[in-house]
């Protein structure tokens, strides 16, 4: 790699500032994020995705010229994301490629095509989590799609058919249209077959998930929680903490109580009672999302580092930007960071 700063022999300063930058080399990158189609087949309230009008995915192309910056990174693990990434005709050809190389595959879904397509996931993929947002009215009132939480159901049904022991996991979107039903959503997880559930908050203050700008603050409050819904879902968390044990302590419930009980501080963060405290994480450090544009961040919500079209992967996360962005990147005082409703922290 070219040197990151022209310096002289004299120039102390600027020896100095090139050995700091590469403390933040990064030499092991476990996780890599794949958005492998931008366009979705859901509508749902808390996300702008379904708005995409111009198509764009990742190719078996765009992908094989990344292969050997993953083997030199050591990626060991592969999340497809979108959008909907099953909607990439090319998918489990990029996922056969994947693992060829030892890279465990994780397919992040909406879950309606799951039954279409059961037979390749079972053959290609690991393991699979749909996005859950309540038992089946909420979740296909949120949704905007009919009977969208019996197609998932349908979908789970057919994948074990073909593999009984493919571990198929939920993730709600916790906010103002489900936060009374989390208690009912463990209960229909457990009741469609699903290996686990897991919650976030919904995210209303980032540009991310294809919004140009920040939401306005009418938009927000569609999806946050109001002063007295946040109580409704403290009391809500309490009694999951309580009545649930079993499913906490056996890990069916990702999540432990401090955790859980952070979805109420974040909504109530977002109302002013609290301050925002960002989650222990080292995403930047240890993972890398790549955009179906080819666009690679170091996570969802931090801006663009490089592009896949006219880099390598290993070149954009090691580049001059990237190694700046890391070393002045103090994740609990950072205002994105700050917000964050997610978090990945990996022990190198």
């Amino acid at each position: 790699m070219s040197n990151l700063v022209s310096i002289s022999a004299r120039d102390h300063s600027a020896v100095s500032h090139e050995a700091d930058l590469s403390r933040h080399l990064i030499h092991t990158l476990p996780v890599v994020v794949i958005a492998a189609h931008n366009q979705c087949s859901c509508r749902c309230v808390m996300c702008d995705i379904w708005k995409i009008r111009d198509p764009q995915e990742i190719r078996p192309q765009d992908l094989e010229r990344q292969v050997q910056s993953f083997r030199d990174l050591g990626v060991r693990w592969a999340v497809f994301t979108g959008g909907e990434p099953q909607r990439n005709a090319n998918l489990f050809t990029l996922a056969e490629m994947l693992r060829r190389e030892g890279i465990r595959i994780t397919l992040l879904t909406a879950g309606l095509l799951l039954e279409a397509q059961a037979e390749q996931i079972a053959a290609t993929i690991d393991d699979v989590i749909v996005s859950l947002d309540g038992p089946p009215p909420v979740h296909n009132l949120i949704r905007r799609v009919p009977r969208a939480f019996e197609r998932i159901a349908t979908g789970v049904q057919a994948l074990r058919r073909y593999r009984p022991d493919i571990v198929v996991g939920a993730r709600c979107t916790v906010q103002k249209q489900n936060h009374r039903h989390l208690c009912a959503l463990i209960t229909a997880a457990k009741d469609t077959d699903l290996t686990s559930v897991s919650f976030l908050a919904a995210d209303v203050v980032s540009s991310a998930f294809n919004r140009p700008d920040v939401w306005p603050e009418e938009r927000q409050q569609e999806i946050a929680l109001n002063s007295e819904e946040v109580e409704e879902l403290a009391g809500e968390i309490e009694r999951m903490i309580s009545e649930y044990r079993h499913e906490i302590d056996s890990g069916f419930v990702v999540e432990n109580p401090a955790k859980l009980r952070r979805l109420v501080s974040y909504f109530r963060a977002h109302l002013f009672q609290e301050e925002h405290v960002a989650p222990y994480c080292n995403a930047p450090w240890v993972s890398a999302v790549i955009d179906s544009s080819g666009d690679v961040r170091p996570c969802f919500f931090h801006p663009p580092l490089g592009n896949i079209h006219a880099n390598t992967v290993a070149e954009i996360v090691n580049g001059a930007a990237a190694l700046q962005f890391r070393a002045h990147l103090d994740i609990p005082t950072n205002s994105i960071c700050r917000s964050c409703v997610c978090s990945l922290h990996i022990n190198q």
